[in-house]
């Protein structure tokens, strides 16, 4: 089976997508909303134990709304919730929404990550800056975007190190395109012990996350367990991401292939999916290509669903940059 990388190695590679960030470095925070340019197809899987969501029971496969419009990450634990309320805002404006007789509401299910306790100033007074992160977002939304310590990004960590946004694309021999985008803020470590070899190594494409493959020998500490538990509140967690494709799925087929894309998470994050963190992946499809898939690609989409969204967590670290008050180090400081 043929992978390589889309010629923007980004979720936007899967035709129908933009992706706007937007940041505030005094909170060490930010948003990113994934637009739809149509209503496409969702699911949602959530498999960490402290999960913050809103709108998602209307992606569950046996409820009524069919597609959506847009969706959000964000930094802000419960507060960053807020976002979606922007995103929906500037939306609304652009009259884009699921029209129930004179109005349209714009369908923008939205997860958030635990970056609370990064060195960034929280003291935000009555209301926090998530509701203008969205809005903000919206309008810097685009085929093209950055990675690393931007949108909700921007005050990520994993064990031992500063986390990231971060997003990876593959092209399948069948023509089909599959993207990810994942925010990675999670208790666990993404290295090999202390090294700086990604656990997610095996997928990489070139060297786009460093090239330094697994160590070998692997080091006494590889299978240690790793967690932010050794140097910060055990709650400070969770990684959230999208999955994406250009094929026609319906919301069940969807479902199946976010359930597919957390095995990513589990081959680039020892540990993931704990009771501290909240892990979730959403899925889109946009039907762009205009092909519904048989049951064969079907299988092979789940298995690169999850190689792509393991090097989408890898390149999002590999791309972090440091900033003031960081409390971990980022990966390119790591010799």
């Amino acid at each position: 089976m043929a992978i390589r990388a889309g010629s923007r190695n980004l979720i936007t590679d899967v035709a129908g997508l933009s992706v706007g960030n937007s940041s505030d470095s005094k909170v060490k925070s930010g948003t990113t909303v994934i637009l739809c340019d149509s209503p496409a197809t969702a699911a949602v899987q959530v498999l960490g134990g402290a999960p913050g969501t809103r709108e998602t029971d209307l992606l569950q496969p046996h409820n009524t709304v069919e597609a959506i419009n847009a969706l959000v990450l964000s930094g802000g634990s419960a507060f960053g919730l807020d976002a979606a309320s922007g995103v929906q805002a500037a939306l609304r404006e652009m009259g884009i929404g699921f029209e129930v007789g004179t109005q349209r509401i714009p369908i923008v299910p939205a997860a958030i990550l635990f970056d609370m306790l990064n060195g960034g100033h929280k003291e935000w007074g009555r209301y926090p800056p998530y509701r203008e992160l969205g809005h903000a977002a919206v309008h810097a939304a685009s085929r093209d975007f950055e990675i690393g310590s931007v949108g909700a990004g921007t005050g990520a960590t994993v064990a031992g190190l500063k986390g990231g946004l971060g997003s990876a694309s593959s092209l399948l021999a069948s023509g089909t395109t599959i993207g990810a985008l994942v925010a990675v803020n999670a208790l666990g470590s993404v290295t090999v012990g202390k090294s700086r070899h990604f656990w997610a190594s095996p997928f990489e494409i070139g060297d786009e996350y460093g090239g330094l493959g697994l160590p070998h020998p692997l080091p006494a500490d590889a299978v240690a367990v790793r967690t932010k538990f050794d140097d910060t509140a055990l709650e400070a967690n969770t990684t959230i991401g999208v999955i994406a494709t250009d094929l026609i799925l319906n919301k069940g087929q969807a479902k199946r292939l976010a359930i597919a894309a957390h095995d990513g998470f589990a081959r680039a994050i020892w540990p993931s999916h704990t009771p501290f963190d909240g892990d979730l992946v959403f899925a889109l499809a946009t039907g762009a290509s205009g092909r519904t898939p048989e049951v064969a690609e079907f299988i092979d989409l789940c298995a690169i669903a999850a190689s792509t969204m393991s090097r989408a967590v890898a390149r999002g670290v590999y791309a972090a940059t440091p900033a003031e008050n960081d409390p971990h180090p980022v990966w390119r400081s790591r010799l």
